[in-house]
């Protein structure tokens, strides 16, 4: 029902009913009966949504593997569900971490958050479990600064990954070493190893928006940080209503030169926000997530798992233009249940 754009319970049972016997039938329903509404909100209720992320993220995860070191991204990020404030005005919105793969598109994993909890506090106690759920070989875990913590790093390169992370003041003496690095005092000799690269786009209102980074091994003998191999520097300059903007971020990586190019480095830096973009806005967007009322049980969680089992099997089938498609299965709702069921079948 969600690939075919019904996004809310009421809408689900709605399609369900409006199916044939026969389509029924593949997707388990023999009799040819598809479940109420208030089946489903007794099912959301009562499921448990941390199993059924585990299960839906590992099937996701054994078709999405990396073919080398540093091949494969892996951006972490939280998101809230608001929907249920309105009935607990003083409670905080439903959250979950997920991990999501930049190439593939697919979330090989989500972890709960407990209601109560400062939303950044939360989000670090919860990461090891998420971590530990993924497997790292040939994977770079990317995030922002939040998740710089040499705990986390040292799961991940002991889990056989990498990491590439930005740095600010919440790791104050490691931020200061770098921007004193890539901006010297003017009697500083030149970098011993600098290597650069760049890229150039356009949209979202903005017209040539520029990004430079610059890597660097000097500080990977000076630095105590687990497994750093390289740091760098990103900077990013936009026109934006006639006015130029400029942004400067810092981080570091433990890939080194072989494989973290300048290049390398600068795509995973950029792919990071997919999770933002390719996740988290398409399940608001498309799938209603911030408006969504369901607030009993397991009920949020399950549903936003669901949600995040819908996207990776549109990414996976190749699907960009995500609200397109899902207009389309609501015209042929047997190629959403051919994608659910025979992945290879169906064209994107």
């Amino acid at each position: 029902a969600l690939l075919c754009a019904h996004t809310s319970v009421l809408a689900m049972a709605e399609w369900g009913a409006q199916q044939s016997a026969e389509l029924l039938q593949h997707l388990g329903f023999p009799a040819g009966r598809a479940p109420c509404q208030s089946t489903l909100h007794r099912l959301f209720r009562k499921l448990d949504g941390r199993a059924l992320a585990t299960a839906l993220c590992a099937s996701f995860g054994e078709t999405a593997l990396p073919t080398g070191r540093g091949s494969q991204g892996v951006a972490i990020d939280g998101k809230a569900q608001r929907g249920r404030c309105q009935y607990d005005p003083a409670g905080p919105p439903v959250h979950s971490l997920a991990a999501f793969c930049h190439e593939q598109g697919v979330v090989l994993a989500s972890e709960p958050i407990a209601p109560g909890t400062d939303k950044q506090e939360a989000e670090l106690t919860v990461a090891p479990a998420l971590l530990d759920a993924v497997d790292w070989h040939g994977r770079v875990l990317t995030g922002d600064a939040l998740f710089c913590q040499r705990h986390l790093c040292q799961q991940v390169l002991d889990a056989g990954g990498d990491y590439l992370l930005l740095v600010k003041a919440n790791q104050p003496r490691l931020a200061w070493a770098i921007e004193l690095l890539f901006d010297p005092p003017s009697e500083t000799p030149p970098l011993l190893d600098q290597r650069e690269a760049g890229s150039i786009d356009q949209g979202h209102g903005r017209t040539a928006e520029v990004r430079h980074l610059v890597a660097s091994t000097d500080l990977t003998e000076y630095l105590d940080w687990p497994g750093l191999a390289q740091v760098f520097r990103v900077e990013r300059t936009w026109w934006e209503k006639g006015e130029q903007k400029r942004q400067v971020r810092h981080g570091i990586t433990s890939l080194p030169p072989e494989f973290g190019t300048a290049q390398r480095l600068l795509a995973l830096k950029r792919g990071h926000w997919s999770i933002e973009n390719r996740l988290h806005r398409n399940k608001d967007v498309s799938f209603g997530e911030d408006a969504s009322l369901i607030h009993q049980g397991q009920g949020p969680l399950v549903c936003t798992v669901l949600r995040d089992a819908a996207l990776s099997l549109l990414h996976r089938a190749g699907c960009s233009r995500i609200a397109s498609r899902l207009r389309y299965h609501s015209r042929h709702p047997a190629e959403a249940v051919a994608l659910l069921l025979w992945p290879g079948s169906t064209r994107a």
